[in-house]
């Protein structure tokens, strides 16, 4: 392993020092580049004949208009329930060359919000290897953090879904880590815990345990996983072998590579687990693709992937493109990547090499520099009942702040907007083990939520009347993903609770006596 470990470090110092070289440097020639492949790929599949592909191509070629302008002007965006009622719900039924060329063989399955229970998302050859190319380089940048060598030579855990696949008629579906777990490259396969046979349990608890049971018998340098779930792992071998903290167990840790959800409201509770710092590397690997990754020790933001099968605009996330659900508009302003500003929040349109067209993400970013993002919410997922315009970024800042102030750990949190006296209240349920005034505690968010959102401090002195707080057992959050069967993996509990989860949140509270 020695050996191994000298020879990849070798290797990516080397790749990055090329990949640096040959890699064009403008962006708009990247994206320009992606977006031209992606239409003459998929020039004769259905969808490209309804949107006449060839024509916008013909019409770029003779000059009438540029290719992204026609693009823009001839497919509509979509949701998730436009594209999928149209499309790619057709894949699913064993039809070939629907919105890409070729029968889709794999779907990664999604947490859906207030679209769809569980979403369906296509998995191509191309995407595969986009993703594949993506990891490549993220591993390659690891040569900008000056790691020691011995971190090379120890093993990387990655805590995700299943790797055994359900099967159905014309194709294979499961969790997008877990399908990314079954296709690892041969050489990769030497430094990857749990194993193949761990990773393949479906009972998440037993794979949890087995992993625990293994854990002294391997040396972890790198941890890969949602937050939640690598804290819950950590805090599971520490009680299993008695120990203070991981380091006990895996004293070569050095880095935790995160991604899904801000790693903040963790940190508290996460480095409690720990007797040295560790580095923290965000990544952003959605189940659409691969989209950006952090490249520098203390890089604020994530850079774009630019040249990998996804081409991207930006809809300024705002009243005059979005409703008050977060359902974006037919008529939405779109921005190319040269267009944007610094400080603006947008929401993701992605067209990709699975045959996603315009397609609305979800996710809402902000720009921290010219193609450096930060993940501030989700489209879906915010609160604005009379104005207030309270982002899951504003939230996650506040209880940062809570936290740090009465010295406790809050790991998990979540908000639903109520009525209250003929006007509004938000319900904060927050999650802590810790002993904490409830009162001091709702006076203390209050403020730093009114600090930290001019909008939501005015509608304080109006509509927005009261704010609730339920402090519960952080262990509360995670037996309720368990009873909607998502536990573990790349499951997320939600920070903003609307419609049929509201409904079950207060069943099961309920259920606990809490009303």
């Amino acid at each position: 392993m020695a050996i191994l470990g000298s020879l990849l470090q070798s290797t990516i110092h080397f790749g990055e020092t090329i990949r640096k070289r040959i890699i064009p440097t403008h962006d708009s020639v990247q994206q320009e580049a992606v977006l031209t492949k992606l239409i003459l790929k998929a020039k004769h599949t259905a969808f490209g004949r309804q949107y006449d592909f060839e024509g916008i191509v013909r019409s770029a070629h003779v000059g009438e208009v540029s290719l992204y302008d026609q693009f823009k002007e001839t497919v509509p965006i979509h949701d998730y329930n436009k594209i999928y009622n149209e499309w790619w719900k057709y894949g699913l039924l064993g039809y070939k060359n629907i919105c890409w060329p070729g029968r889709i063989k794999y779907y990664a399955l999604s947490s859906g919000t207030s679209e769809a229970s569980t979403k369906y998302i296509p998995l191509t050859k191309d995407m595969f290897n986009a993703i594949r190319k993506a990891s490549i380089r993220q591993i390659f940048s690891l040569s900008n953090f000056k790691l020691e060598s011995k971190i090379f030579e120890s093993g990387i855990l990655m805590l995700g879904g299943c790797t055994e696949l359900n099967q159905s008629t014309s194709y294979y579906e499961g969790d997008l880590s877990g399908i990314q777990a079954s296709k690892l490259p041969f050489w990769f396969q030497l430094f990857y815990k749990p194993g193949k046979k761990i990773a393949s349990n479906k009972d998440w608890e037993n794979k949890l345990t087995e992993i625990t049971r293994n854990a002294k018998n391997w040396d972890i340098g790198i941890i890969v996983g949602v937050p939640a779930w690598i804290q819950i792992l950590m805090e599971k071998i520490i009680a299993y072998y008695n120990v203070e903290t991981i380091h006990d167990i895996w004293p070569n840790l050095k880095i935790y590579v995160h991604g899904g959800v801000s790693f903040e409201p963790y940190r508290k509770g996460f480095e409690k687990l720990l007797s040295e710092p560790l580095l923290y590397i965000e990544t952003y690997l959605a189940s659409e693709g691969f989209i950006a990754f952090q490249k520098y020790p203390n890089q604020i933001g994530m850079s774009l992937v630019l040249d990998n099968g996804i081409f991207y605009e930006f809809v300024p996330f705002d009243e005059s493109n979005f409703t008050s659900d977060g359902t974006i508009k037919e008529s939405a302003e779109t921005k190319l990547l040269g267009e944007v500003s610094i400080g603006v929040e947008y929401a993701l349109l992605i067209s990709t090499c699975t045959g996603a067209w315009r397609y609305l993400l979800g996710d809402v970013v902000k720009f921290v520099s010219a193609n450096e993002i930060i993940i501030t919410g989700r489209t879906k997922q915010f609160i604005s009942l009379c104005g207030e315009h309270l982002s899951i970024d504003n939230m996650n800042r506040a209880i940062m702040q809570v936290s740090n102030q009465f010295n406790i750990t809050i790991s998990e949190f979540t908000v639903v907007g109520v009525p209250y006296d003929s006007l509004f209240a938000h319900h904060w349920y927050i999650g802590t083990d810790d002993v904490v005034s409830k009162d001091q505690l709702k006076e203390a968010l209050d403020a730093a939520l009114m600090e930290l959102n001019d909008d939501y401090a005015v509608e304080r002195s109006a509509a927005l009347k009261e704010i609730l707080i339920d402090v519960i057992p952080t262990s509360y959050f995670y037996e309720w993903m368990e009873s909607l069967g998502k536990s573990g993996g790349q499951h997320k509990v939600p920070r903003v609770l609307k419609n049929r989860n509201w409904e079950s949140w207060k069943s099961f509270l309920g259920s606990k006596g809490i009303h």
